[in-house]
């Protein structure tokens, strides 16, 4: 008789060795001298905690009182975003998906439709476990689930009416993508014409203004509500924050404690979102359009080595993230990136692969502080030495 695996332990051995590769790609991420993209959450606590408290004076008096459910920092930082984005005032949230979540309900109760238009791809429908339904008895609608954000004509032909449009700016799962700035204006004056409100998704709206050529507040005025987030454009601990008129504002604070969001203390987050608009927002259009370098080199440097098919998608980024496609399984992409990283130092793709198709991976890649030390020709060369560890490389 010859021995058989059993189910359980094909899966135990298939998580056994997924958490090995993620330990490997945690300290090869560690150790690495040459990245695009360092972000705080890659740091360790001692590392965050060091930074914030070197920039911390350079953002705000610390001889000043800590916060107490809202007031003190954290009223001055929704004032500060409310000037940013030209709105009358903002309320900081703990997350994104509560301050998205408060904000539709609230114009659900004014326009009297819980319908909720939005993307196939967009994040509440993907990453939120049907949190719009399950707790704010939302109702969301998909307009579209074109890699690409809706157009004035979807809107204008959708076939049920709907109360709220929401627009993820940029809509991240379909590649950091942004409409033109005609016709983001365009889809906002379809979705008017139809007595909705529009809110914008703006987790990322601060990287947008180089694409659309638009300053901040001209972008957020566009929308009736706005929301930010302080983490993944400006590296900062957490936190977010709804932006709008002052009615929709305070009322949007009132459901802020009944969903939870009346934490005690939150000056440590607060104090690092204060950093990133000091030290981040300034380098944001520096980083996007160091992408666009980054991303061209990406292409002509698997052209170069002989990958049969690669896609940097969009072609010209749009913001500084972007995908890179890659004809392999996401293991054998995983396993390169990583050993690249452990051999050499370079960790030209330290984000997960996913399987986009049968033998068709992807992966995202960020240009930050750290991409902008990065030529052309070096990027090139690691393309080259990360192929050679492909299979017929």
């Amino acid at each position: 008789m010859t021995d058989t695996a059993e189910p359980g332990d094909e899966r135990q051995a298939e998580q056994s060795g997924q958490e090995r590769m993620r330990e490997r790609r945690r300290v090869a991420f560690a150790k690495a001298e040459r990245v695009l993209s360092r972000p705080g959450p890659r740091r360790t606590i001692r590392e965050r905690l060091a930074a914030l408290q070197e920039a911390a004076p350079e953002v705000y008096d610390l001889d000043q009182p800590t916060d107490v459910y809202g007031n003190g920092i954290v009223a001055d930082l929704e004032e500060r975003v409310a000037a940013l984005l030209g709105t009358e005032a903002a309320a900081f949230f703990p997350t994104g998906t509560m301050a998205q979540q408060v904000a539709l309900r609230c114009w659900a109760g004014r326009t009297g439709n819980q319908a909720v238009a939005l993307h196939a791809l967009s994040h509440p429908e993907v990453h939120e476990r049907h949190a719009f339904s399950e707790v704010s008895g939302l109702r969301p609608v998909r307009v579209t689930s074109e890699p690409r954000l809706p157009t004035a004509s979807e809107i204008r032909d959708f076939d049920e009416p709907f109360g709220a449009l929401m627009l993820e700016l940029p809509l991240r799962d379909a590649g950091f993508v942004l409409p033109s700035w005609e016709e983001l204006t365009e889809v906002v004056e379809a979705a008017r014409e139809r007595d909705a409100v529009v809110h914008f998704d703006g987790a990322r709206l601060w990287e947008c203004t180089v694409h659309f050529g638009r300053p901040l507040e001209e972008i957020a005025g566009l929308a009736d509500s706005v929301y930010v987030s302080f983490y993944k454009s400006l590296d900062g601990f957490g936190g977010a924050a709804l932006a709008g008129p002052k009615t929709l504002v305070d009322e949007a604070k009132t459901w802020r404690h009944r969903y939870g969001g009346m934490v005690f203390q939150q000056f440590p987050t607060v104090l690092s979102a204060l950093v990133g608009l000091e030290r981040e927002l300034p380098r944001l259009p520096d980083y996007v359009r160091h992408a666009r370098v980054v991303a061209a080199a990406l292409r002509e440097g698997f052209a170069a080595a002989g990958v049969p098919w690669a896609r940097v998608h969009p072609g010209e980024p749009h913001t500084h993230d972007f995908q890179v496609w890659l004809p392999y399984d996401a293991d054998i992409l995983m396993e390169a990136a990583v050993r690249q990283a452990e051999e050499t130092g370079t960790f030209l793709f330290p984000g997960y692969w996913n399987r986009g198709a049968p033998g068709i991976s992807f992966t995202e890649v960020a240009v930050r502080s750290q991409g902008l030390e990065w030529t052309s020709d070096d990027v090139r060369a690691a393309v080259a030495d990360f192929v050679e560890r492909l299979p017929n490389g």
